[in-house]
């Protein structure tokens, strides 16, 4: 990856040329993700979210019996909101102790005869073991959703994660390794079950003119402003505002409005994201040499913990490099020092999920001393950003924060 000096990006993302706001009139996001993933087919949702929503409600239908989901207590809040919106239930479960992975023994602890859905999740672009998910869903008769958001692109073995297991689905938001400002694609295994998505989202998601031009204003936005100049103040500006005020969680990008929006994803944009996959591969292979180098460099400095994919023979994506510090008073140090620097820090989440007061209407409560392993991830992850914009001097003033925090 080429070095540029700038204000980083938390996540590294495949940035948009001006050639890709004037695509092939033929170009085609459907076929090519399918092409791309080895799938034997996708469909496009509004946002990785909607495509969780159309999955959940597939599903219930299928089992009006069943209305548990069980995700890691350690996820994206979305996940929660996605859960609540389907009128079901969340169930939690604790992480292992050193894996993101949820716990073997929690899931078989919380898989019974209302288990509707297990959805283990790729974290960063780390590949989870989702064998134990597999077996403790289809114990009980329920279905496995990968949650592939933040990892479109990642391998295991010769399969792409997300089709592993009965339904996948992956992220297509500002900041993904591909993006179309706000996207989503779900796909499954089972040919009824991929008929069933279809005639679920034709049911549910809306066409909504007004949005979808939202959305094309926003996406030409991105394509200006995604550059490490414009990031200083398009991200930087608010990152430093909701630092200033001491709200870490609108820092971290953990507040997201209580409505998901649903609606249909228009044929410009889709075809604006078949341009830019073109270049996707090149793009991941120069991240994972970008990776390997500077994890290398990470490994070596005491106490830190660098996390890789849980899955044996996995090849994940590195839109973050992820560490887990000693405790969370050395992550929360390192934050503080090099957050609003453009040095692409951040947690990845900022709490386990019963810890945002914002989202207790939607996560069930839990005893203080519930669920340590999530609770001690949360509190000591944290991310650097793979981006090609954060330079080797850069990434060489994060090793020193490391150090002198540790």
């Amino acid at each position: 990856m080429a070095r540029a000096a700038g204000f980083a990006p938390p996540t590294a993302g495949l940035p948009l040329l001006g050639r890709d706001l004037f695509p092939d009139r033929n170009a085609g996001l459907e076929t090519d993700l399918t092409a791309f993933l080895g799938a034997p087919s996708v469909q496009i949702e509004c946002s990785g979210t909607a495509a969780f929503i159309v999955a959940l409600r597939t599903l219930a239908d299928r089992a009006p019996d069943r209305d548990e989901v069980v995700v890691p207590a350690y996820t994206c809040p979305l996940v929660a909101q996605a859960v609540a919106a389907c009128g079901l239930k969340l169930k939690l479960a604790d992480l292992g102790p050193d894996s993101l992975d949820m716990a073997p023994q929690a899931l078989d602890g919380l898989c019974g005869a209302r288990t509707l859905a297990v959805v283990p999740t790729h974290l960063g672009g780390r590949v989870s073991d989702i064998r134990p998910a597999l077996a403790a869903a289809h114990r009980v008769g329920a279905w496995v959703i990968e949650d592939a958001a933040q990892a479109l692109g990642a391998r295991l073995g010769a399969a792409s994660v997300g089709l592993l297991g009965d339904i996948g689905f992956y992220s297509l938001a500002v900041g993904k390794g591909l993006s179309i400002y706000e996207g989503g694609v779900l796909t499954a295994r089972d040919a009824p079950l991929r008929r069933a998505l279809q005639d679920t989202s034709r049911r549910l998601i809306p066409d909504s003119r007004t949005m979808e031009a939202r959305r094309i204003a926003e996406l030409i936005g991105y394509a200006l402003l995604y550059r490490p100049g414009a990031l200083r103040w398009s991200y930087g500006a608010p990152l430093r505002q909701a630092l200033a005020r001491g709200d870490w969680s609108a820092a971290a990008g953990d507040d997201f409005p209580d409505r998901i929006p649903l609606h249909r994803p228009g044929r410009w944009r889709k075809k604006v994201g078949a341009m830019a996959l073109k270049r996707l591969p090149e793009f991941l292979a120069a991240a994972e040499a970008q990776a390997s180098s500077r994890l290398e460099t990470l490994a070596q400095i005491s106490g830190v913990d660098v996390v890789r994919d849980s899955a044996p023979g996995a090849r994940g994506v590195w839109p973050i490099l992820m560490l887990r510090l000693p405790d969370q008073a050395t992550r929360d140090a390192v934050l503080a020092q090099g957050w609003d620097k453009g040095l692409g820090l951040s947690p990845p989440f900022l709490r386990a999920l019963p810890d945002y007061r914002r989202y207790a209407s939607v996560v069930p409560a839990c005893a203080p001393d519930a669920l340590p392993n999530a609770r001690s991830w949360a509190g000591r992850l944290l991310a650097i950003s793979n981006s090609s914009w954060l330079g080797d001097a850069e990434f060489a003033r994060v090793c020193e924060m490391l150090r002198r925090a540790i």
